[in-house]
């Protein structure tokens, strides 16, 4: 236990909704403490995105102690949402060892030791120990103003050093996605992950196939969306964790990481740090269009060699293929597969730039989102690609009368055929018999 006011921690820096939480709990008579991540970013001097609450109150006595401010959500790991507008406090019930489980409807594994359930109750001290990692087992107490520390988290952070609790193969086994937890708090918090608790990763990596793929698209943003994406990126090749997430991207990779589709993962990936940075707005579906970019113009050849198809059409097909593999390992929402297919499609229609169709494209509602993509092709492909986004920079940027010069330039250049008109030989037939 150590005075919070040592660590320079008060009730000042806690969300207002979080300490009102923790005090009618109290006032319930259950013990509750601000927990875990919060109070990790405090004592690095971060600004905390959430404030959660852990308490000795089951999810149904939480529930009855706020009403329809709560919510009750999970089946694997139960937990109570107390709901302040948008504001929402996350509050978890102490955790026990599997050893106190009575039945399976509280706790269950799989047969390589997964938690399937993980919903075994027990003390603060027991809590501690099921916590990840030694950083994010720290509890606030507001009423006492102290601070617990059980597995000397304080002394890691100071270090900066990442180390799990516990046997780190058994609880990598228990959930896999500890091992992206790992990487994603190395990146965020610029810190090292001890050599027991880095050691079984990259022979583990394949657990993460057991993850259903919903939770894992959502691990896959938190990933690459918080500002560190280059270094996650990384991280993840580094410990073999970016293959079970994209597989249908593994035969893209070469030694030398110069290929064109790895090159466009840094150059995507470097636009979103620097978007988040600027708190410009983010689309997980741009990002992903410009992964598979460039696995979709391979598919998109082969099919245009092998069966004859048009461009269109082999871009529809390619697309369906590509999107499919993907959602496979990350179940994507259709609202991002429908952007990623309007975002690809619109590199077809940048390409026509005659007539009406500059106008149509620009009108698109995903149109600077495939302009964005072209820059990034540009980039890296070089040659073509540099004189068509140089052409839409300009259409962008012009009046209407210089855009119809821009337009009636291409048309010089690039002149359609003439259509064939064929006369119709009755027509002619009736026109020379007499009246």
């Amino acid at each position: 236990m150590i005075k919070a006011s040592k660590l320079g921690i008060s009730a000042r820096m806690i969300s207002k909704n979080a300490l009102s939480v923790v005090e009618k709990l109290n006032r319930h008579g259950y013990e509750a403490y601000i927990v875990g991540g919060c109070l990790r970013d405090l004592l690095l001097d971060k600004k905390p995105k959430d404030f959660d609450v852990a308490t000795n109150a089951r999810p149904d006595q939480v529930q009855a102690i706020f009403q329809r401010q709560c919510r009750l959500v999970g089946r694997r790991f139960r937990l109570a949402h107390i709901m302040f507008g948008r504001d929402i406090i996350e509050v978890a019930t102490f955790r026990a060892g599997h050893d106190n489980s009575l039945n399976e409807n509280s706790a269950k594994r799989n047969d390589e030791g997964m938690l399937l359930r993980d919903n075994v109750y027990g003390t603060l001290e027991q809590d501690a120990q099921r916590r990840d990692f030694t950083v994010n087992a720290l509890y606030y107490s507001p009423k006492e103003n102290i601070v617990y520390d059980y597995f000397n988290g304080i002394e890691d952070l100071k270090a900066g050093k990442l180390r799990l609790i516990g046997d780190p193969s058994l609880r990598y086994h228990e959930d896999p996605v500890r091992m992206l937890r790992s990487v994603r708090f190395m990146a965020k918090l610029d810190m090292f992950l001890d050599k027991p608790s880095e050691e079984p990763i990259r022979r583990l990596a394949h657990l993460l196939q057991s993850i259903p793929p919903a939770r894992l698209f959502d691990e896959s943003l938190k990933l690459l969306q918080t500002g560190q994406g280059i270094k996650t990126y990384k991280l993840l090749r580094e410990y073999n964790l970016f293959e079970p997430l994209f597989p249908a991207l593994t035969p893209y990779f070469t030694e030398r990481g110069d290929s064109f589709a790895e090159r466009m993962i840094l150059t995507a990936l470097t636009s979103t740090d620097e978007r988040i940075a600027d708190k410009l707005r983010i689309n997980p579906a741009f990002l992903f269009a410009a992964f598979f970019w460039y696995p979709l113009r391979e598919k998109v050849e082969i099919l245009k060699n092998e069966g004859g198809l048009n461009n269109y059409d082999a871009y529809g097909l390619a697309g369906n293929d590509i999107l499919e593999l993907f959602c496979r390992a990350l179940a994507v929402p259709r609202r991002h597969t429908a952007v990623i297919r309007d975002i690809w499609m619109l590199q077809l229609q940048l390409m026509k730039r005659s007539g009406k169709a500059p106008e149509r494209t620009m009108a698109h509602p995903k149109f600077r989102a495939a302009f964005d993509l072209l820059a990034m092709r540009a980039e890296i492909e070089g040659g073509e690609s540099v004189e068509l986004l140089s052409w839409w920079h300009a259409y962008q940027l012009s009046n209407p009368m210089q855009r119809s010069d821009l337009v009636s330039e291409q048309d010089k250049l690039h002149p359609r055929p003439k259509k064939r008109r064929y006369r119709n030989r009755n027509n002619k037939n009736r026109a020379k018999s007499p009246s």
